[in-house]
């Protein structure tokens, strides 16, 4: 029987906590130029994808995450036509932001195509063929290379992102976020993962810290990923539009309905709640 132990970092040293899945079948496991690629079946969690040690996602609990970081922006916002999703290369992500059919176009910027196409083979049910729609544009690049050298504008930027560190790492930097916020059209929002901050207290700060220098309106809202472990998963929100932060839940409603969608995690009344933070979460960006 085999195992697969996830450690649990906060600024690269171990918490002393494990997380554990048992592995039925190794399907992938590949070294790229970049990074270590893992996909194995559990299960419970069916298919897991790792990228150098950490887990990325898997198919029991991707909508949870992929949910609330693509339709809190889109139904927000209520005028999305072109958005902008860095990393992302598991096309959870895209398959939610083309649900919307008022999104016209979808630039990914994935850094490691290796990852879509792994994906693509062994996580098909993630993506869907988002990749493969004709109002997607892949670029194969790194994120911060991307936003630094574009003259195209986003309604919506989506920085779906490993953590802190390896590839991820220039992703969460002051000078990043000052280019995302140059590319946003006037009433943008940017969204981004910012990890668990019970666990990843240090990332959640700097994150925060470094938005705010930017951005009018910044804050976080919430999920919960079972995989993610620690608790809530702060999902960062920047825009110069404060309004977009308190669309009423009706409106929400009315977007909620006249897109069409189904949600196994997103709802009108989740997306309002999602911005109230529990104060030992608060008391760390006071």
């Amino acid at each position: 029987m085999r195992w697969f132990d996830e450690l649990l970092y906060s600024d690269r040293s171990s918490l002393g906590y494990i997380q554990r899945f048992k592995v039925d079948k190794v399907l992938k496991e590949v070294k790229t130029k970049r990074q270590h690629l893992l996909i194995f079946e559990t299960p419970y969690f069916g298919r897991v994808l790792v990228i150098d040690g950490v887990v990325q996602t898997t198919e029991k609990d991707e909508f949870a995450y992929h949910e609330m970081l693509s339709h809190v922006p889109i139904l927000a916002h209520g005028k999305v036509k072109r958005v902008l999703i860095v990393g992302g290369g598991d096309g959870g992500v895209l398959k939610q932001v083309l649900r919307h059919r008022g999104v016209t176009g979808v630039t990914v910027v994935e850094i490691d195509e290796t990852v879509i196409e792994l994906c693509e083979e062994y996580l098909p049910l993630i993506s869907e063929g988002a990749f493969k729609n004709p109002r997607t544009n892949l670029v194969i690049d790194d994120g911060f290379s991307y936003l630094a050298e574009t003259t195209d504008s986003y309604d919506v930027i989506i920085v779906d992102s490993t953590d802190p560190f390896g590839p991820g790492e220039t992703l969460f930097t002051e000078q990043f976020y000052n280019n995302c916020h140059s590319r946003l059209k006037m009433n943008g929002i940017l969204v981004s993962q910012n990890g668990v901050p019970f666990t990843q207290e240090q990332e959640f700060v700097s994150s925060y810290n470094r938005l705010q220098n930017i951005f009018k309106d910044t804050t976080f809202y919430l999920t919960v990923v079972p995989t993610y472990v620690g608790g809530y998963m702060a999902l960062g929100w920047a825009s110069d539009f404060e309004a977009h932060r308190w669309v009423t839940r009706d409106d929400l409603a009315a977007r909620y309905r006249g897109a069409g969608l189904t949600t196994c995690y997103y709802s009108p009344d989740i997306h309002k709640a999602s911005f109230v933070l529990p104060p030992f979460i608060t008391e760390m960006i006071a």
